[in-house]
């Protein structure tokens, strides 16, 4: 009998800083999909962001470690903070699937990404290694996404699934706009990242 293919996740990030709709959405794609665990990535130099504004790797994946350190089923993976020069999706996952050849991997994005993964680096190497699951955000008519679905998979035969979640709203550049201004970000971010950020004063000069 053959054996069953572990499914993870994948979900990357700047994360700078993580926080709660991260986690959200994580349980949401391992509920719907019925994924083993999801790996948190965060990213190395991503090229389509501004450097200045993002904290060093060390300390970014210190919060990622505090925030899933009570779910036993994330797992944080260092492969594009290790790497030098710029981070690229297809190169990470070819990594991963080197690494795990029994293991099917989902890409955990938002369905913003959906109509941009087009201008990505190799996107015909992502939809071939990858099942996609793309979180519907408010805003984002389902008509022109399942147009843009349709014409992703005629032409290159890619498996993007929706996740309809309950959308969580937080963004990380409102939670260093919140700490800039001295409001309080209780809530938004694990109570332990909260006491990291605050303990060592990011985001605030």
């Amino acid at each position: 009998m053959e054996r069953q293919k572990q499914k993870t996740g994948i979900l990357g990030g700047t994360f700078n800083p993580i926080h709660c709709g991260h986690l959200h959405l994580a349980k949401k794609a391992m509920d719907v999909a019925g994924l083993n665990q999801i790996v948190f990535i965060p990213s190395g130099v991503s090229y389509m962001k501004d450097q200045r504004e993002i904290l060093p790797a060390e300390e970014r994946i210190r919060m990622v470690k505090l925030a899933i350190q009570s779910h036993p089923e994330f797992a944080l993976s260092t492969i594009e903070t290790d790497r030098d020069g710029n981070s690229y999706s297809h190169e990470t996952i070819q990594a991963l699937q080197q690494q795990h050849p029994d293991t099917e991997f989902f890409f955990l994005t938002g369905a913003d990404t959906v109509f941009a993964i087009e201008e990505w680096k190799d996107p015909v190497s992502i939809f071939r290694s990858v099942i996609i699951l793309a979180a519907c955000r408010p805003g984002v008519s389902q008509q022109n996404l399942q147009t843009q679905i349709t014409y992703l998979k005629d032409k290159y035969q890619a498996d993007i699934r929706l996740i309809m979640q309950d959308y969580v709203a937080i963004s990380s550049s409102s939670i260093r706009e919140a700490l800039k201004n001295g409001a309080s970000i209780h809530g938004l971010v694990p109570q332990a990242v909260e006491d990291y950020i605050l303990q060592h004063h990011f985001y605030t000069k």
